[in-house]
């Protein structure tokens, strides 16, 4: 190959790579928007939040479905990678625990909003609970195997069943605003060492 050909492909290659980074911070922003107004909240919102017009954002998701499935499996993927980074930089196993699943409440939210949004598509459904679940099922025995052999929490716990008891806290949490999901959370997790939450 030339000098010529390799130049030819480079600016292929960059602008691939600007598309991309450009759609994971769209994504970015839309889930954060998602998290404080749910998956119905105004595209303008989620386009300011990105700094893109609402046109960019069409352009990559026609629908709101497409929109809230995409960003479903981005907070899936940061969550499954967020595990072992917080693993390896935090002051604790169980520090890093608390602050996953923190990430996974903030993916609850906007999972409890996917299925409207679907509507009846439960076959999709279903398929991105699968996938959720063999994503993130390891990511959380990961964590709580190592807080458990620091002595920081019980080793009886099992990671389906903690993830599913977050889920239920979490459920309807924004229809009722004298019950706080997030406080809830607080104490499971507190509990899980025999702790009180603070």
């Amino acid at each position: 190959m030339t000098t010529n050909d390799e130049g030819a492909g480079q600016p292929a290659r960059k602008i691939r790579a600007d598309a991309q980074r450009n759609e994971q911070a769209l994504l970015a922003a839309a889930a954060a928007v998602f998290v404080t107004s749910g998956v119905e909240a105004p595209v303008r919102d989620i386009a300011a939040a990105a700094g893109v017009g609402m046109g960019t954002i069409y352009r990559h998701f026609p629908t709101r479905a497409d929109l809230v499935v995409a960003v479903y499996r981005h907070q899936v993927e940061a969550c499954a990678e967020a595990g072992p980074v917080l693993l390896a930089r935090s002051d604790s196993p169980h520090s890093a625990l608390c602050q996953w699943i923190n990430l996974f409440v903030d993916f609850l939210v906007t999972k409890h909003g996917l299925a409207a949004v679907l509507q009846s598509d439960s076959a999709g459904f279903d398929a991105l609970h699968a996938y959720f679940l063999d994503r993130l099922v390891p990511v959380c025995a990961q964590l709580l195997a190592a807080a458990a052999e620091a002595g920081e929490i019980r080793a009886d716990i099992d990671a389906y069943e903690l993830m599913r008891g977050i889920g239920s806290l979490c459920v309807g949490g924004d229809l009722d605003p004298r019950y706080d999901a997030r406080r809830m959370v607080e104490l499971l997790i507190a509990g899980l060492r025999g702790e009180r939450s603070t």
